[in-house]
């Protein structure tokens, strides 16, 4: 690579964000990298200050390039080469606990719909 530079696919796998370096590739394959923006080839070059946008586990992670590791390190030091800029995930939405019945109680009569959906807060004119 030229000076200053290494592969996307290599950086993605040497800051442990893949496991090994055929799923970093394939990640880029896949369309899950991106570099500043542009989806990245697993060939193309990331050098400090890029932002890089991985999809992990169905959700998009930021990263600040801050170092190009040359080998595959101890978590400690692959921390060392990126700054982590994804927002915080949104507040979790508190549900109302489910309504558990016997087991074999089949459905639930009319009258017992109506006062579940009463204990929900749901009314039947809608």
């Amino acid at each position: 690579m030229a000076d200053g530079s290494v592969r996307v696919d290599a950086w993605v796998w040497g800051v442990r964000l893949a496991k090994t370096r055929s799923q970093a590739t394939a990640a880029c394959r896949a369309g899950h990298v991106r570099v500043n923006g542009a989806t990245a080839k697993a060939a193309q070059p990331v050098r400090l200050g890029d932002e890089v946008r991985v999809r992990l586990h169905g959700f998009d992670r930021i990263y600040r390039v801050g170092g190009l590791p040359t080998r595959r390190g101890s978590a400690a030091e692959a921390a060392r080469h990126f700054e982590d800029l994804t927002p915080p995930p949104p507040p979790r939405v508190e549900r109302p606990a489910a309504i558990l019945r016997d087991r074999g109680a089949g459905r639930p009569t009319k009258r017992e719909r109506r006062d579940i959906d009463r204990l929900r807060g749901r009314s039947g004119e809608d």
